[in-house]
């Protein structure tokens, strides 16, 4: 990554800090965080797994022989999932980090998933990550949104959320909302309504992750090492399969009432400049596969209008746009990036 980026990126997160204020701040400082031992065990990869000391941290480890991860202890009708995670540095094609919920060990064919999926890259080029929902087994239509990120998640922890509600699903990145999907009768089923538990993997996805397989998990570089710490995990936590379903209102009511299920103006304008700035794929944008859009897909003039029928950034659209602004900035004297307009415009 060029100095120019780095430092656009850094002052890009100032921005969206200061634009945030101390209300945004508040929906996250104020979390129950769990050990590993009282919310979590491990799945795979019992050497890879490396818990610290104290039982608040864990590292999960690739290596050319397995990868590793853990899962929630319950399944949750409804929740909220949250941990402060580390990506792997350095080079990391091929390799991916997951954190998402799911119950397809219990329900195989009509399983429920929400995904954070973290996709490996090549040394000094930005981190990009999806997001994606299944529910009740559509996996043949694919909610899948991508982007990059506004900083390097592999220099220190950031904090990564999903809020699920019988009525909404949100996606956070530290106290950015990144994605909000409101619940509609025309979804149907395609909405997640069966308990889940919370999964975190590292896993060597060469044939997909990185530029569609052309870039491979190096073992070179590896133990590949993805660090977990301050999880936090509220709920109505049931038996999946339990014949007299389990009344959880009072847990929707809670986390209905708390400020992570809200988005305020600052976070949704925040929200919005992220999803211009740093989304590069968008399902809803994506006429070959849906003439339609699906029925939760809220289309945004200013966002079509970025994006070709594939539901991919036009060429010579805003990312091309900030290619070019960017080698033009590499030439000048570092001390002009904050007086870049389209910067002091981000929020």
């Amino acid at each position: 990554m060029s100095k120019f980026s780095y430092n656009n990126n850094i002052f890009f997160t100032i921005i969206l800090i200061l634009s945030l204020g101390l209300r945004s701040s508040l929906a996250f400082t104020n979390l129950n965080t769990l050990s590993f031992e009282e919310s979590l065990s491990p799945l795979f990869g019992d050497a890879n797994l490396v818990r610290s000391p104290d039982d608040l941290s864990v590292r999960l480890l690739l290596d050319r022989y397995t990868g590793s991860g853990f899962i929630s202890s319950n399944m949750y009708q409804h929740g909220f999932y949250s941990s402060m995670i580390k990506l792997p540095a350095d080079y990391t094609a091929g390799v991916v980090v997951a954190f998402y919920t799911s119950n397809g060990d219990v329900f195989e064919k009509t399983h429920d998933e929400l995904d954070i999926e973290f996709l490996g890259n090549i040394k000094g080029k930005p981190w990009r990550f999806q997001t994606n929902l299944y529910g009740n087994g559509s996996t043949h239509r694919g909610r899948e949104e991508r982007y990059r990120l506004w900083f390097d998640p592999s220099k220190e922890f950031h904090r990564y959320s999903i809020l699920w509600t019988p009525h909404k699903i949100i996606f956070w990145v530290d106290d950015v909302p990144i994605r909000e999907v409101i619940r509609n009768d025309a979804m149907g089923a395609d909405y997640p309504a069966k308990p889940m538990a919370l999964y975190a993997t590292i896993w060597d996805a060469s044939d997909w992750a990185t530029s569609g397989g052309k870039y491979k998990a190096n073992y070179k570089f590896a133990p590949f090492v993805a660090e977990f710490k301050s999880f936090s995990l509220d709920g109505c936590s049931v038996d999946p399969i339990q014949e007299v379903p389990m009344d959880c209102s009072d847990s929707v009511d809670f986390l209905e009432s708390q400020d992570y299920s809200s988005i305020n103006s600052h976070q949704r304008a925040a929200m919005r400049r992220f999803r211009q700035r740093f989304m590069y794929y968008s399902y809803c944008y994506d006429t070959l596969r849906y003439p339609e859009p699906l029925p939760e897909c809220v289309i945004v003039p200013a966002e079509k209008d970025r994006f070709k029928e594939t539901g991919r950034l036009k060429f010579g659209g805003t990312e091309a746009r900030e290619r070019r602004r960017n080698r033009r900035q590499q030439r000048r004297p570092e001390i002009e990036i904050e007086s870049d307009p389209d910067d002091r415009k981000l929020l």
